[in-house]
Formats: C-alpha cells, structure tokens, sequence
C-alpha cells in the first residue's frame, strides 16, 4: 500500500487541507473509488476505509492481478465532515459541482481540479454517492444514460437494483459526469444511509466493489453476485409527496413491499401533536427511497416507490 496525498491546500491558522489517498498494485491506472465530498456523508467515508482493510490483505496475499494499480480516496472534503456541515464551510458550494474544476477559481473549483488530474485517466470509477435528500435507499448502483457507461458494466457489481438515469443540466459540473468526459466508465453506489454508519449496508457495498474488480478480472477472489439483476430507469420512480408540513413519521422502511392503499407515513402538527396528513402507497410495489429526517416540507417527495416485477 502507497498512502499519498492527492492535493493539498496549505492553512495559514489552522492545519493544512489534505486528500489523502491509497494506492494498491503497481501498473495501468485500473480502477479509482471516491468516498464522501459532502461533510455528512459518513457512511460513504466508512464504505472506503472498509474497503482500505480488504485491499490491504489482498495485497498482501499476492491477490492483485500484475499490472493493476487501484486507488481509494475515503474523503475529498474533509473540512466539512470536521464541522458536521454538508458543503463547503465558507461559501456553502458543493464541491460535487464543480468538476472538472479550475486551478484558479474558488476554493472549490481548485479542490475539483487538483483531485481530477489525478484521478481523470482511470479506466473505471466508483464514486459512493448520496441523494440530494435526505434518507434511505435500497442499495443499488446508478450509471448516467449518455452513451458511454453500459448496463452490463453495471451488472458486475452483483447488486440486485441498478439504476438508469438521464443526464440532466446541473450532472455536467458532478465528478461522475466529468469521469466519462475523459473515457472512464464510471458507476455511483447508493448504499442504505449517509449520515450514520450501517455494517450491513457498508458490507454490501464493500462486496460489490470486490465483485466489480473481480469481474473485471483485477483481483483474485470469488465473487458472490445476485443472480436476478433488475435494471430501472429512473423515469419508473413513483414519487408520493406531502401536502402539509410538520413532524414526518414513517410508518415503512426502505425495502419494504407494500399494497395499494398502504399508509406509509404520518405527518403531525409540531404544536398540537394532530395526524395532519396521512401518506398511502399509490401502487402495489417496493419502498426504493424514504425520507428519514424528523421534520419535512410542504410538497417534497418524501417517498420513492418501484413497481413489483
């Protein structure tokens, strides 16, 4: 393992900013795996330093294929994750954003640019996402529809959900996008959370990640795949949405099949503690995304549901 810092930003009061990365194997850039960019993104930070562990002992058993080099970058904004705030702290700018950046913009744009020269000649790239909500999802991996990333790429994951979606304005500023620009196939990895650390969906996607590389034949090691992969465009998303605002209490979980007519989650009044609205499932199908925070909005899609096959 080479550990290396990728870029660096010199502090003139406090300590310096760094994105450290690790490199295993030694030959073509094959694969590079990106964490967090967003300061509440722990679960991502968590996916790769899990995914750090298993390179380790793989490398040490003579598990990387010749001529491979594999790169993990657990954090390209850990300034935020220090202070608990999702963007950047100072000008509230996502850095997600603002690829393939530039060496004399902001603060941002220059963090973009300096993690993309080194990372932009990669043949795959693995980015572990979150949502622009907050909430739970079932875990699945997401490829953009522009021509260059293929569904049977995505099927090397083994996960059993992958996602299609149409590239829209705002993804040509988003590193995933960018990735493709410079011809490497690039996928996002939704696991179950974002904020808080789940085991058991770091370990699914830990796994995948193992049977993507296997797959692809650079690492030694047997993959465990599902064998009924469903693909999704993200045009099937069936939205259920709020129409009053309040305390949000669920009443399923992402994963969940439910009926036509299910309640799915309550919404209350914060001062007179009322059932103000009641949210039912449009459709017989699977909860794909729910929201999980304590507090929502008027006409916000708190729920995301797909239709049973």
């Amino acid at each position: 393992m080479n550990k290396k810092i990728i870029y660096e930003i010199k502090g003139m009061y406090r300590d310096d900013f760094r994105v450290t990365g690790y490199e295993f194997g030694q030959g073509e850039n094959s694969v590079c795996i990106v964490g967090n960019s967003r300061g509440n993104e722990v679960q991502q930070i968590y996916c790769c330093s899990q995914l750090v562990k298993k390179m380790k002992q793989l490398e040490e058993e003579g598990r990387i294929k010749d001529g491979v080099k594999i790169l993990i970058i657990p954090s390209i904004n850990p300034y935020s994750v220090n202070i608990q705030k999702r963007f950047w702290p100072t000008d509230n700018t996502d850095i997600n954003r603002m690829f393939p950046g530039y060496d004399l913009g902001e603060t941002t744009q220059r963090i973009a640019d300096g993690v993309f020269n080194e990372i932009k000649e990669y043949k795959y790239g693995i980015q572990f996402a979150s949502f622009y909500m907050p909430g739970d999802f079932v875990p699945h991996v997401r490829y953009m529809d522009e021509g260059f990333t293929k569904m049977e790429d995505a099927e090397k994951f083994g996960l059993k959900y992958v996602v299609k979606r149409a590239v829209r304005p705002y993804d040509t500023a988003t590193l995933n996008y960018n990735w493709q620009v410079w011809n490497t196939t690039a996928f996002s990895i939704y696991t179950n959370t974002t904020s808080r650390i789940s085991n058991t969906g770091a370990g699914q996607a830990v796994l995948a990640v193992m049977n993507f590389m296997a797959n692809n034949g650079l690492i030694k090691y047997s993959s465990i795949c599902e064998r009924n992969i469903r693909m999704i465009d993200d045009k099937e998303f069936i939205s259920v949405r709020t129409a009053k605002s309040g305390f949000y209490e669920p009443l399923v979980k992402a994963g969940d099949k439910v009926e036509a007519g299910k309640p799915l989650a309550n919404i209350i009044n914060p001062y007179e503690g009322d059932v103000i609205e009641t949210l039912y499932s449009p459709i017989k199908g699977i909860i794909f995304f729910i929201h999980n925070e304590p507090l929502t909005y008027a006409n916000t899609a708190v729920i995301k549901i797909i239709e049973n096959e």
